[in-house]
């Protein structure tokens, strides 16, 4: 009688998991989108570093022969203007580029004082609850109950015109989503295992808050930060238009849409390419933050 030899199955070779940084980018490169976003917010930050080196002009120097000068490419254009000048011979590119830099440090400084700020009050509203909890939220209610924009103008005619007052405001405007988001972060991270730990340990009150339950509550801060830079530079603008944030002869998108008003229907372009530079920059800080929405959140992945 012959015995059969059993062939025991080879183990499979075991995969290692894809380092976190790699699968971040493969569910982030997967929205073709966020990828243009990315690109698109990676040419105004170069075109705002290089500035001085890129454009054709200084932002405020006016020259009186060249009044509502066309671009380039219609007739009575240069192109040592490329993009046109506007009512007192400033040219328009220059003064694009110099504006990326200041829409950029606004966005940026609007988002990290509202983030700093929003994550304090949201991680002792979430931590401890109680009146502390009813005080905050109450007021970052009472915050949300009026229009952004509104508020922003309240403000701003309380502190007075200009840069530094505008950018508070707007802080102080998009505050409460920051606070929201953070205190319900903290509250569902509360009742964690690991948060349990710590306090069992010993680990002081400041510690649990800002070295266990705040580093898991980055996601949803990152992508809201992401789009509040665009919130910030829209409201920003809209403020310099109205003659509350950046005043002339500062070269800032908002503030040359607003010297640009009664040149609409003879000069098209000093009010075109601002516009154009605010729609694109904040759609492509929109795209960026989906991205990152759809990248960071574990339950939009497949």
């Amino acid at each position: 009688m012959s015995t059969e030899t059993l062939k025991v199955p080879a183990a499979a070779p075991s995969v290692a998991p894809p380092h976190p940084i790699r699968e971040f980018w493969n569910y982030f490169s997967a929205n073709r989108g966020a990828v243009a976003g990315l690109v698109v917010i990676v040419l105004v930050l170069l075109c705002a570093l290089f500035a001085p080196l890129i454009a054709p002009h200084e932002p405020n120097l006016t020259n009186n022969a060249v009044f509502l000068k066309p671009p380039f490419w219609q007739e009575g254009g240069s192109l040592s203007y490329p993009l046109g000048t506007d009512a007192i011979g400033r040219d328009i590119l220059s003064r694009l580029l110099y504006g990326a830099r200041l829409s950029l440090v606004i966005g940026i400084a609007v988002v990290a004082l509202a983030i700093v700020v929003g994550i304090v009050l949201g991680l002792i509203a979430g931590y401890f609850k109680g009146i502390a909890d009813i005080a905050i939220m109450r007021l970052m209610d009472i915050l949300m109950t009026m229009p952004s924009l509104l508020l922003a103008i309240v403000i701003v005619a309380i502190l007075g015109p200009g840069l530094m007052n505008a950018m508070l405001a707007v802080a102080i405007v998009v505050l409460p989503h920051y606070v929201r988001i953070t205190r319900a972060a903290v509250i569902a991270e509360t009742s964690k295992d690991y948060v349990i730990a710590a306090k069992v340990s010993g680990a002081q009150t400041v510690r649990v808050m800002f070295s266990e339950i705040l580093p898991n509550c980055a996601a949803p801060l990152i992508v809201q930060a992401t789009l509040g830079v665009s919130t910030a530079i829209l409201d920003a603008a809209a403020l310099g238009f109205l003659g509350l944030g950046a005043q002339p002869p500062t070269p800032e998108w908002g503030t040359m849409l607003a010297d640009a008003r009664e040149f609409v229907l003879r000069a098209w372009w000093v009010v075109t390419f601002p516009g154009l530079a605010i729609l694109i920059t904040v759609l492509a800080f929109n795209l960026l933050g989906d991205g990152l929405r759809d990248a960071l959140d574990p339950k939009l992945k497949r």
